[in-house]
């Protein structure tokens, strides 16, 4: 290894790992120097289990109430839980990070693959929380093999984008062929640092192309965080990965649950979905078919062009064949990319370079949302998101609304420094991301984020405030992910009733409320707004990947009581769970594990100075139709609902009455809907988990009872 130097250095000993817990934490403050060990109490696996639980947990102590985003005691905490890192289940791979967001101001979690949340604990962490602000660019490196953490000054040298970046690393750390594939690096970039839509790139050494890919957690910005903080890389060297890495309680049984789930994945998913083959991308066109695909800023859900961007498309560029995946074990193994693409325009013009992707949501996002149909735009726009760090959903969504904005009038060239920013405009659209990558031009007004822009539009541009509201996807400050949610009021409420942001991990309720019409009463509504929050939120306690759940399913599934709920998958998780940590549980243990942490973020909100029934609010667009031209695209739906709903003749109504009409009744049953949704949850009206909530789930801790108190005087 190349000597860098040296500021500190802090020596421990590795644990054996435990039942799937290291039982400690590493803490470690930039702005210091001071690294040392927490220990991980019995109260923390009991309460809050590991993964996003831990990171809340930690981030909790870290920061006050009055801390924001860029303050020194702001943290970026990381995570996978007990299960994370387990070779036998597939999709077993994922760790949580999380911070206050520069998005949001709130805590913001973010899910992601690669392999440093799983080699952290192999290294005998449970988590790192990082906190501080450092004077010059650091690296901090975890010596699993030495057992040693140290804080290294990074070189002038170090490139700033993550694809160059982590072969400086490799070229740095790994001594031998052997050592790549141990180490993996948390990074992001030049646009996260000139941005608030950072991401972090988690590495991981791809053996068969002996080579790095990356992984992201892409939400909220934590990237620019780790960039506010001057942190070039966080690096981990673990030991090499083994059957058992996690000295789980109970192998046979994970073992024997996790080849039943293999065998399944093995027979059916080539019927089903076929993300072996062809990973998310394969929900384009069953998203067009349906009309939930966003195009142009989520006016519509279809388009005659998505051929040219749905799964045959991407299945031709996808190289390396199957499996094709991120975490060992994982026979879904749907994390495709793309070898030898050569880069058309920016500083890597002519370089070739993997693209790993794109992912429906980038395909959706930055291609039909922003009415571009052209595959080498988007394998362009995903690697210069990803080497930049940038969230490629918010990149996505804020390029197409500021493409609806352009097209309204509220932008010109003039305005956007000679960009035209009209839909389709795939040059704008890739001049307009190397602009936020240097920190330039329109770049520096878009990487502020949606939220910003329509203050910003409406202060400098003269934009009509409620048109901007309307038709900029944000709720919380967070871009939207990319489904359309009008004729979906529970996908409406997964959206806007999420702790975090309008990001789908949480609730996907789309099929059942608008396709199948399982959930027909707000009853129904509120009942699936608990439970599939609840349910989701587990996976990001433990480590797994919610795909697993409900992607591939044995047809057998249909003959049971509750088939949204997949019973036979949710029974793999329960013995999963007991057979890690030996800790046997119960479905509805599942459900109070998760209820504690979504609580406990809801308390932490408030805490924040959020968290209240108007921070649930979500654009109009959301719920219905803004403009003249998106009634008159449905207009035979859009007449047939007065009819039905509301018992009116559309034919006696001109066309702004039909629209302010189904305006009205929209926004009503949101409202409805936040009703019933806080009354299953345990909350007021005004969105506050009460006291009582607090002390059923076990954590009435004298500070958050403190903070609804308040809330509630």
């Amino acid at each position: 290894m190349n000597k860098l130097r040296l500021i500190t250095e802090f020596e421990y000993q590795v644990p054996q790992l435990e039942r799937g817990y290291a039982g400690q934490t590493l803490y470690v403050n930039v702005g210091s120097g001071e690294i040392k060990a927490r220990p991980v109490t019995a109260e923390m696996k009991e309460k809050f289990v590991g993964g996003r639980g831990f990171d809340l947990w930690l981030l909790w102590h870290g920061v006050e109430a009055q801390t924001r985003w860029n303050d020194p005691a702001n943290e970026i905490v990381i995570s996978s839980g007990p299960c994370g890192g387990i070779t036998q289940y597939p999709g077993s791979g994922k760790s949580i990070a999380a911070s206050i967001s520069p998005l949001t101001n709130v805590v913001i979690d973010s899910n992601v693959g690669g392999h440093y949340g799983p080699y952290l604990k192999f290294a005998g962490w449970d988590a790192i929380e990082v906190q501080g602000k450092a004077t010059e660019e650091l690296i901090v490196y975890i010596d699993g093999p030495a057992g040693k953490v140290q804080l290294l000054a990074a070189p002038a040298e170090a490139p700033a984008n993550t694809h160059e970046l982590g072969q400086w690393l490799n070229a740095h750390f790994a001594e031998t062929e052997q050592d790549k594939k141990v180490l993996s690096f948390v990074t992001a970039g030049e646009g996260a640092e000139h941005t608030l839509l950072g991401c972090l790139n988690f590495s991981l050494y791809d053996r068969k192309r002996q080579d790095l890919r990356y992984k992201q957690a892409g939400r909220g910005g934590i990237g620019t965080v780790l960039r506010d903080k001057k942190i070039t890389a966080l690096v981990v060297k673990s030991f090499p990965v083994r059957g058992n890495s996690n000295h789980v309680a109970d192998l046979k049984l994970v073992s024997r649950v996790g080849a039943a789930m293999q065998k399944e994945v093995l027979a059916f998913d080539d019927q089903q979905n076929k993300m072996r083959k062809s990973g998310t991308s394969y929900l384009i066109e069953t998203m067009n078919d349906y009309d939930l695909l966003p195009t142009h800023n989520y006016k519509f859900g279809r388009h005659e062009d998505t051929p040219r961007i749905q799964r045959e498309v991407w299945e031709e560029h996808y190289t390396q064949g199957m499996p094709d995946g991120c975490w060992f074990g994982c026979t879904m193994a749907c994390a495709h990319a793309v070898d030898d693409y050569e880069v058309r325009t920016g500083p890597y013009k002519g370089q070739k370079v993997i693209v790993d992707g794109p992912e429906y949501e980038t395909i959706a996002g930055c291609g039909s949302n922003c009415g571009i149909f052209e595959p080498w735009y988007l394998l362009e726009a995903n690697f210069y998101c990803d080497t930049y760090g940038l969230d490629t959903i918010s990149f996505g969504t804020g390029l197409a609304f500021v493409m609806e904005c352009y097209e309204a009038g509220i932008l010109d060239k003039e305005k956007t420094g000679g960009l035209e920013l009209n839909f389709g405009n795939t040059e704008a659209a890739l001049e307009v991301l190397h602009q936020m990558g240097r920190g330039e031009g329109f770049g520096k007004i878009f990487g502020q984020g949606i939220r910003r822009m329509k203050s910003y539009f409406v202060e400098h541009f003269d934009a009509d405030p409620q048109f901007v509201q309307d038709i900029g996807m944000e709720a919380k400050g967070l871009e939207y992910s990319e489904y359309l949610t009008k004729e979906s009021l529970a996908q409406q409420g997964g959206y806007g009733l999420s702790n975090k942001g309008p990001q789908h991990d949480e609730a996907w309720l789309i099929f059942m409320d608008m396709v199948n019409h399982e959930i027909p009463t707000f009853e129904d509504k509120a009942e699936a707004l608990h439970y599939f929050p609840m349910w989701r939120t587990w996976f990001g306690l433990c480590g797994f990947c919610k795909l697993l759940w409900n992607d591939v399913v044995d047809p057998k599934n249909a003959l049971t009581a509750e088939p949204q709920k997949i019973p036979h998958h949710v029974e793999n998780y329960r013995q999963i769970y007991t057979g890690v940590t030996g800790h046997e549980i119960t479905t509805q243990d599942i459900i109070d594990q998760s209820e504690r942490v979504y609580n406990f973020q809801r308390v932490f909100n408030i805490r924040l100075g959020y968290g209240r029934r108007d921070h649930d609010a979500i654009p109009y667009r959301s719920a219905g139709p803004v403009t003249e031209e998106e009634y008159l695209s449905r207009q035979e739906r859009y007449d047939n609902q007065l009819r039905e709903w509301l018992d009116l003749d559309p034919e006696s109504m001109t066309l702004a009455e039909k629209m302010a009409t189904h305006r009205r009744y929209r926004e009503e049953q949101y409202e409805h809907l936040i009703d019933a949704v806080y009354q299953r949850r345990g909350w007021t009206n005004n969105g506050v988990p009460t006291p009582e909530k607090l002390r059923s789930l076990g954590i009435a801790y004298p500070e958050l009872l403190a903070v609804v108190h308040e809330a509630l005087s």
